[in-house]
């Protein structure tokens, strides 16, 4: 490469917007990334402090826009998702999530995610899957009407359960660990920026799981024994399917473009 060449490009880097150094950086960090991929320390650090000082004006949000506006009339309010950028290695998007919705609980097969609070105040629930436990078919129910949910549930231990606050840092999740299943529920209007690695994909056999929550004490398992003070740490997560009153839509994300290059 020239010299010009390289003076050409540290000075695009100085002048470029925050969401082309996220979509660079995004490239670098998960270039060789893929199912169960996670980046060294080094590149976990680099993004998330990219992620921690993205601001709603850099991506053109603010809670008085139409997305975030509330629904009436009982009917459950429409979240909203902006996409940006897509390829087998990683995407990036926005959730804009009026309040009081919910984006329920559900999965990352094999993900790498980086969530970033734009603004507003939201309910995180997260858990990841507890190893080491009977297969799901050794489920015994307590009560025989419960058999059909014995016979598909699986132990999960909780990861956070808690209020985030706009601005916070940004919370990431790992394959197997950080809270790989979570819960979105908005106090007030939200907008999350999202970072997956890899996408979900339905042909690879990667769709979004949905579950049902259940207390740890309603399913009993041979030789499973949980201390008093920790069952309200763990519950049987059964796949549902996508909950019917689930809306959402995608819409033109009318930010900073990204110049693919």
């Amino acid at each position: 490469m020239s010299m010009l060449n390289r003076k050409d490009r540290r000075r695009r880097k100085k002048s470029q917007l925050p969401v082309q150094t996220l979509f660079e950086t995004c490239k670098d960090v998960f270039a060789n990334g893929g199912v169960d991929f996670i980046p060294p320390p080094d590149h976990v650090h680099r993004l998330r402090s990219i992620l921690d000082s993205l601001k709603s004006d850099d991506v053109d949000l603010s809670p008085d826009m139409p997305y975030f506006r509330e629904t009436r009339n009982g009917r459950a309010s429409v979240i909203t998702y902006l996409h940006l950028y897509e390829c087998d290695k990683f995407s990036m998007g926005i959730f804009c999530l009026p309040p009081s919705s919910v984006l329920p609980l559900h999965n990352h097969p094999g993900m790498t995610v980086f969530s970033k609070l734009l603004f507003g105040t939201m309910h995180i629930k997260s858990y990841d899957w507890v190893d080491n436990v009977s297969e799901v078919s050794a489920l015994t129910s307590r009560a025989s009407e419960n058999t059909a949910l014995a016979a598909k549930a699986r132990l999960a231990k909780l990861n956070v359960n808690a209020n985030f606050v706009a601005p916070c840092d940004t919370s990431i999740l790992y394959p197997t660990t950080g809270g790989n299943m979570h819960c979105f529920t908005a106090v007030t209007a939200c907008a999350v920026f999202d970072v997956l690695s890899p996408p979900y994909s339905d042909p690879d056999g990667r769709h979004c799981a949905y579950y049902l929550e259940h207390p740890f004490e309603r399913f009993s398992v041979d030789g499973l024994s949980v201390a008093e003070s920790e069952k309200e740490e763990h519950a049987w997560l059964q796949e549902r399917e996508k909950p019917r009153d689930l809306a959402i839509v995608g819409a033109l994300y009318r930010g900073p473009k990204i110049v693919l290059y």
